[in-house]
């Protein structure tokens, strides 16, 4: 149906920014960089996420990418040179990582937040360019965010372990220069139309005008609103769960190749979320969804509860077997995460005002990444003295919650 309607390089970049970079090259890459963080750089999990936190600033600041984009054309192209470039920026800045023998941390964190922005510029641009087609095309909107669909992360997470265990964490880095290898064909091969005389401060003026008139409209600024206080308040420290289960000593050593199949279940539950909001939910109310998602996924939060007080234990259920139940990519979180993001998309999509679809999309998706972010959960974790044993940790949680 897209293909039909729209132009073959459209659907060819969808598939190769969400699916393959995104999707693919994101799940593939995060189990490389819990592994390079852990067993190379040898850094403690409180710190590592404070690190991971670090390379989240270029999807922050996606705003800033939506307006080189909308404003800044390159020869005369709004979006073909920046899929370009960000495909060089992925490569160059992977491959560094990959053959450094002996790179330094802070080094390779410079390299890792380059590779983050150039994904975050390619999904920004891809992005513009869906929020302007469902413009165009409204009936095709539920397809379009279909399209952001997990299969790509199922297929990353399901072979990240397998390939972690072949090749390494360093060599992981190394074959995710071809996710962005294809986005700079992407760039080659896309079609948009040549700008012609062109001022670049009337452009800067034309394109804040609309953006803050939609900004201060209740449609907007309400669920931008709920978007942040819902991610901004959870506390994470799935981090320190990963360096317990693979730890020798106090965990149950997951192999990489199990570590891979337990993070490949939750895209199935996203993928199935996606299914559900367009067969049955996409008529329904945005505020009805937005709350019976809230409290699912306040529910399944309980879980990192449950383990740290060793609830489960007390059901029988031991730590190898919860932790498959509490991961973040758990079937039902992934699931829950998707139903209640689907109603987001679609809404901000449908609000973009024309000609500014890149910078207006990605000042709502910031939010988004900015809630993720938490800026508090790294002193929250010092405060609950966390550490990669998960069995220390569990005292101290209780005796905080106490």
């Amino acid at each position: 149906m897209l293909a039909s309607q729209l132009h073959w390089s459209y659907v060819f970049g969808v598939v190769s920014v969400y699916g393959i970079n995104q999707g693919f090259g994101y799940s593939l890459g995060r189990v490389a960089t819990d592994y390079y963080m852990k067993d190379v750089q040898k850094v403690q999990p409180s710190k590592s996420q404070a690190l991971t936190t670090i390379t989240r600033i270029p999807w922050i600041i996606k705003p800033l990418w939506g307006i080189l984009t909308d404003v800044v054309p390159i020869n005369g192209f709004h979006r073909r040179p920046y899929f370009i470039l960000a495909g060089v920026f992925g490569v160059v800045s992977l491959l560094f990582i990959s053959l450094h023998s002996n790179l330094h941390l802070y080094l390779a964190l410079l390299w890792m937040t380059i590779s983050s922005a150039a994904m975050a510029i390619a999904d920004l641009t891809i992005d513009a360019c869906t929020a302007y087609n469902s413009i165009k095309h409204p009936s095709l909107a539920s397809d379009m965010q279909t399209l952001i669909s997990s299969i790509g992360a199922l297929l990353g997470f399901f072979m990240s372990g397998i390939l972690v265990h072949l090749v390494g964490s360093k060599g992981v880095f190394g074959l995710l220069t071809f996710p962005f290898a294809l986005v700079s064909v992407v760039g080659i091969v896309f079609s948009e139309p040549h700008v012609h005389g062109f001022s670049y401060k009337q452009k800067f003026t034309d394109a804040g005008k609309p953006m803050w008139r939609t900004m201060k409209c209740s449609d907007v600024w309400r669920p931008s609103l709920y978007m942040y206080i819902s991610l901004a308040l959870g506390f994470d420290i799935q981090e320190g769960l990963f360096y317990w289960f693979t730890d020798s000593n106090d965990g149950p050593l997951f192999a990489q190749e199990t570590v891979g199949f337990i993070l490949s279940i939750g895209p199935i539950g996203s993928i199935l979320g996606v299914l559900l909001y367009n067969l049955v939910l996409k008529d329904h109310p945005f505020h009805s969804i937005f709350l019976w998602t809230q409290l699912l996924f306040a529910l399944s939060g309980m879980f990192d509860l449950t383990l740290v007080l060793l609830l489960n234990l007390k059901f029988g259920l031991p730590d190898y077997l919860f932790i498959v139940v509490d991961e973040r990519d758990s079937f039902s979180d992934d699931q829950t995460k998707r139903l209640k993001w689907m109603p987001l998309l679609v809404l901000n999509t449908k609000l973009c005002p024309h000609g500014i679809e890149g910078t207006f999309f990605a000042l709502l998706l910031s939010i988004d990444n900015a809630g993720r972010a938490g800026p508090w959960h790294r002193p929250m974790k010092h405060w609950l003295e966390a550490s990669n044993n998960i069995v220390n940790f569990r005292p101290h949680i209780f005796e905080k919650f106490l």
